[in-house]
């Protein structure tokens, strides 16, 4: 069964990114995206249940969304006016229904990273 989950770091705090948005789309093309699912991360960074599980996969291009502009606004850290990162988006492709596909996000207010976590 494939799994999609993710955790999010603030690099500028030094600490799990609380109560960030998160939006997951399946892309059927490049004018065209379908929503999945949506979370928000616990006081760990981490959202309580995956942005997709599920028997019926479909192998494609799918997007991660990250609301990091309204974190930062929240945290009262000073940026810029509309911020540098508002959004952060991930295009991902999925190939097999038998993963578990973990994508963190470190992130500051000025720049990300991300990879495949185990």
């Amino acid at each position: 069964m494939t799994k999609i989950t993710t955790h999010i770091l603030d690099l500028t705090h030094g600490c799990p990114a609380a109560f960030v948005k998160v939006d997951f789309y399946h892309i059927q093309s490049e004018s065209k995206r379908i929503k999945i699912s949506h979370g928000t991360t616990n006081e760990d960074g981490r959202l309580v249940t995956p942005l997709f599980s599920s028997e019926v996969f479909e192998s494609g291009d799918y997007e991660l969304l990250f609301h990091i502009g309204e974190y930062y606004k929240k945290q009262e850290v000073q940026t810029t006016n509309p911020p540098f990162l508002n959004q952060v988006s991930v295009r991902v492709g999925l190939s097999s229904e038998q993963e578990h596909y973990h994508v963190p996000l470190l992130v500051s207010p000025w720049g990300y990273q991300i990879y495949r976590g185990s």
